[in-house]
C-alpha cells in the first residue's frame, strides 16, 4: 500500500468519528469545541505546518504526513468531508490561511505563525471576499494605508469561514490600484477595530461563515506577507498561486460530500431495481472520474504553482458533482427524503455551499477558458499540463 493509500485509509477511519457528530454540529456550530480530542480534529489543528517547524503528526503507514502538499490535502479533505464537511471546516487549524503563510511568509513570520498554531488549537481565517465584489482580486476595496509603524486596514469582508472564532486572520487588501498593489497581511483578531459576526447559513453551518469589518486596524510591518519578495512576486502573482494550491483541496471536499451521499444510498437502500442500480453505478463513475481529476490537479500545482488550470476544472466539476449526487441520492428515498433522512438533507445543503466556496462556477469557467486560449489546457488531452 503506497503512502497516500495509507493516508486515505487512516483519514477514512477518522472520518467516521466526524459522521457521528455531524447533525449535532449542524444544530449547534459551537459544539465543535467539545470534540478537540477526536483524532481528525487533533490532526487538522496542525495540518499544513511543515515537519521542519516542529510539527509531529501521528505516524500513518510508516510516514508522518504534515498536509503541506496539495496531493496530501486532496486525500485528507475528501475523506474527512465524506465523514462530515461541517466538522472538517469547523475544526481549528491553519487550513486556508496556512497555505498563504507557507507560500509567502519569511522565516520569522513562519516561526511566529507555526509556533502559535503548535502551542494550542487555534482558529484562523482567510479574508478575501467582499460585499458586492466577491473574490475578484481586481475589484477589492479594502485598503492598507501606510503609517510610521506599519499600516492600518479599513474595509469589509464577507463569507469568511471561522471569522468569529479566528485568533489570526490573513487579510487581502490594497496598497495601490495596480496588480502589484494587492497585499496579504496577518492580523491578530483581538486588535482594536477588528470585528466579526457569523451569518445565518443553510449549509456548512459548522464553518461559522461570517462578516468582518475593519476600522483603522493596526498592522505592524512584520505582519506583511511577502515583504522579503520583490513586488512582482507579491500582488496578483501571489494571489493566483495561492488559489491554485487551494482549489484541489476545496474540490476534494465536494467529492467527499458526493461520496457520502452515494454511500448513504448504498447502505440504506438494500433492494434496488435494475434502473436504480444503473443510476447508482453512473453516480459512482462520476465520483471516481472527478477524484482522478482532483488528484491530477493537485499533482500539477505541487509540481508548479502556475499550473492552476486543472485545479479550476476540478473545482468546476466537483461542485456540480456534489449538488447532482446529493439531490439524486434524495430521489432514491421518495418525496419525503429530506425530512425523513436528516443526514441526506444536510448533505444536500452542504453541497450547495460548494458553488461559492473559493470561487464561483463562473470564475472557474473563466479560468478554464483562459487556459484553453493560452494553450495551457489541451482539448485533446485535458490532463496534460505545461511544465
Amino acid at each position: 500500500m503506497s503512502g497516500l493509500d495509507g493516508l486515505r485509509a487512516q483519514m477514512r477511519e477518522w472520518g467516521r468519528d466526524l459522521r457521528e457528530v455531524a447533525l449535532e454540529l449542524d444544530r449547534d456550530p459551537e459544539a465543535v469545541r467539545g470534540y478537540f480530542d477526536l483524532p481528525a480534529v487533533r490532526y487538522l489543528a496542525t495540518m499544513g505546518i511543515p515537519l521542519a517547524y516542529g510539527n509531529a503528526p501521528e505516524p500513518i503507514d510508516g510516514h508522518r504526513f504534515d498536509g503541506a502538499s496539495a496531493a496530501q490535502r486532496a486525500v485528507i479533505m475528501e475523506e474527512l468531508a465524506c465523514g462530515d464537511a461541517g466538522m472538517l471546516v469547523a475544526s481549528p487549524g491553519p487550513l486556508l490561511a496556512g497555505v498563504v503563510v507557507s507560500l509567502f511568509a519569511d522565516e520569522g513570520q513562519k516561526e511566529w505563525f507555526y509556533g502559535r498554531m503548535l502551542a494550542r488549537p487555534l482558529w484562523t481565517c482567510f479574508a478575501l471576499t467582499e460585499p458586492d465584489r466577491g473574490s475578484d482580486a481586481s475589484a477589492l476595496q479594502t485598503s492598507l494605508t501606510p503609517t510610521d509603524q506599519g499600516a492600518v486596514l479599513n474595509g469589509a469582508k464577507r463569507y469568511v469561514g471561522n471569522a468569529s472564532r479566528a485568533d489570526i486572520a490573513v487579510v487581502f487588501a490594497r496598497r495601490g490600484t495596480s496588480p502589484l498593489g494587492l497585499s496579504a497581511v496577518m492580523v491578530e483578531t483581538p486588535t482594536p477595530g477588528f470585528h466579526s459576526e457569523p451569518l445565518g447559513m443553510i449549509g456548512l453551518r459548522g464553518a461559522r461563515i461570517g462578516t468582518i469589518t475593519l476600522d483603522q486596524v493596526h498592522v505592524p510591518e512584520d505582519r506583511f506577507l511577502g515583504r522579503h519578495l520583490p513586488p512582482s512576486r507579491r500582488g496578483f502573482w501571489a494571489f493566483v498561486r495561492t488559489f491554485n494550491l487551494l482549489r484541489p483541496g476545496v474540490a476534494a471536499i465536494a467529492v467527499g460530500i458526493a461520496r457520502a451521499a452515494y454511500e448513504y444510498v448504498v447502505e440504506n437502500r438494500t433492494t434496488l431495481t435494475p434502473v436504480e442500480q444503473e443510476r447508482l453505478a453512473e453516480l459512482k463513475r462520476r465520483i471516481d472520474g472527478t477524484r482522478r481529476l482532483v488528484g491530477e490537479a493537485a499533482a500539477a500545482v505541487d509540481a508548479n504553482t502556475e499550473n492552476g488550470h486543472l485545479a479550476s476544472a476540478a473545482k468546476l466539476r466537483a461542485s456540480a458533482l456534489a449538488e447532482d449526487v446529493t439531490l439524486a441520492a434524495c430521489s432514491f428515498f421518495g418525496p419525503g427524503a429530506r425530512t425523513e433522512h436528516p443526514l441526506l438533507d444536510k448533505l444536500a445543503r452542504d453541497a450547495r455551499s460548494m458553488e461559492f466556496l473559493e470561487g464561483t462556477t463562473n470564475m472557474q469557467r473563466l479560468n478554464v477558458f483562459q487556459s484553453l486560449r493560452t494553450g495551457k489546457l489541451s482539448r485533446d488531452n485535458p490532463f496534460a499540463h505545461t511544465p
